[in-house]
This record gives structure tokens, sequence and C-alpha cells, in this order.
């Protein structure tokens, strides 16, 4: 399985994206309502089901800095949350300047004709995509360093 789901939390919604780590692309999915700083937990179990997502990533919220601020402590409490609903532990990936890519590619879109103004709350969810396709690129970028071998001889 190839399957990951990607999170943008925030206190009102929960952008959720799908990606495919073969790939390495990912697409807004959803937005899912957080009341009383839960979210709607049959809509994620309903998505966790239908997708059956290899991995979780979860945006973290920093300052320009890199610094953690009170929005971390949502997405860390999610993230938690997510590990003892599911089993899985998310990775947390930082996610400065995300909203503002979903932003530019909500306008674009608008501005070919592809989106209308009320699809406003998916962007939340092309947040999670931003954040997801960032993860991706690392998991990557990870995944073949860790193959190279230091003291190999070349060709």
């Amino acid at each position: 399985m190839s399957c990951v789901l990607g999170f943008d939390v925030g206190s009102k919604l929960i952008g959720v994206a799908v990606g495919n780590r073969i790939t390495q692309s990912a697409r807004a999915l959803a937005t899912i309502a957080m009341r009383e700083g839960q979210p709607d937990w049959p809509t994620l179990d309903r998505l966790h089901r239908e997708w059956l997502p290899q991995a979780l990533v979860v945006g973290l919220p920093l300052t320009l800095d890199g610094a953690e601020q009170p929005a971390s402590k949502l997405a860390r409490r999610f993230a938690d949350a997510l590990k003892q609903r599911y089993g899985t532990a998310p990775v947390l990936v930082d996610e400065r300047h995300s909203s503002r890519e979903a932003a530019e590619r909500f306008a674009g879109a608008r501005a070919a004709g592809l989106r209308r103004r009320r699809d406003g709350a998916q962007i939340d969810a092309e947040a999670a995509a931003v954040i997801l396709e960032r993860w991706l690129a690392t998991a990557e970028l990870d995944s073949s360093l860790s193959s190279f071998a230091p003291n190999a001889e070349l060709p």
C-alpha cells in the first residue's frame, strides 16, 4: 500500500488530503469540522476505512523562526488522538507557508475557471495537500539517501 492521509489542523476545520508514495502526489480530499476542540470522528473514521492509509501526516504550525506556538499544541493533540484511535503514529511536518501556497493554488484554479468562490472552504484541504506533498518529497529523498552506501565503490 502506498496511500497516505495528510491533515491541516485548525481550530474550526481540519483539511484532509490523500497522497500516494509511489507517484509522490497529493490532492485535497475534504474538510472536517472541529467542534469544542474535537474533530468529527465519524467522518475521519469513514475516510480512514475508505483509504486504509499506510501513513498519517499532520502539519505542525511553527512561527517563522521555527518555534512552536499555541496552534502547535492543537496539532500535537490531534496527532496523539490519531495515534490512539488508529494505532499509527503520525509524522509531524513543518507547515510554514502551506496556507499561503494553498491560497495561491486556489486563486490560480479560480482564474482558470476550475474553482468558484464558494469552494473557498477547500483551501484547508488544499493546505493539507501542500503539507503532504512536502512530506512525500522529503520521505522519498530520505529513503534514497538511506540506501546510499558511503563506502561502496562507484562503477
